[in-house]
């Protein structure tokens, strides 16, 4: 009796071992992003943006785990170069990235290394700013879709998660010739692109 019982016990704690780890798979995830952006002929300042979305985990065998996530994620780079203009570009987009994820369970924290590929869409694409906020103006880029690749690290603790990465990225956005109402000079952001550092973390339930 006492084995039954020992085993129906450990049998109970399995199953609710189980539960807890299935029910931190789902999570809510946010970060900053440090943009840095490749523009033809000017040198521009990039500003800190920011991510937020939802994610999931999904633990594999050999220290392996795969981690999409569904971001909204904003874009922010000063197009102040010129004298007497002042303005901000803002590109929001969604982002689909898909985190592949290698490391060590320690039993009381998890370090990973961590490689995402990534798709987006552009959703909105915004100059504010100028002489007193005259300038003012939002296009629809012909190019709305963006890729690229972050390789980072990160480390699992509880229910936590919090990753650093750098991005690459491959697709152009932020072009500022699609705005026909605002004269910027000779300033000219074809080809531009928005990559740099993000710092996210994430709760799973």
């Amino acid at each position: 009796m006492k084995k039954i019982l020992v085993a129906a016990a450990m049998l109970v704690a399995s199953v609710i071992a189980a539960d807890n780890a299935s029910a931190q798979k789902f999570g809510v995830t946010a970060g900053l992003n440090f943009n840095s952006v490749d523009v033809k002929d000017v040198q521009l300042d990039a500003k800190a943006g920011f991510s937020a979305g939802i994610t999931y985990l999904l633990d594999l065998p050999l220290g392996l785990s795969v981690q999409p996530a569904l971001l909204y994620t904003q874009n922010s780079v000063d197009l102040s170069v010129l004298e007497s203009v002042e303005a901000m570009q803002k590109v929001g987009s969604l982002k689909v990235p898909v985190s592949v994820q290698w490391g060590p369970d320690l039993i009381v924290a998890r370090p990973f290394l961590d490689v995402t590929p990534y798709v987006g869409y552009s959703l909105s694409n915004k100059i504010e700013g100028g002489l007193e906020g005259i300038v003012k103006g939002e296009t629809d880029l012909e190019n709305k879709f963006e890729y690229g690749v972050g390789i980072g690290a990160g480390v699992n603790v509880w229910k936590l998660q919090a990753i650093v990465r750098y991005n690459w990225n491959f697709g152009a956005l932020g072009s500022i010739e699609d705005f026909k109402n605002i004269e910027l000079g000779d300033l000219k952001t074809e080809n531009s692109t928005y990559g740099g550092v993000t710092c996210t973390v994430a709760f799973f339930f």
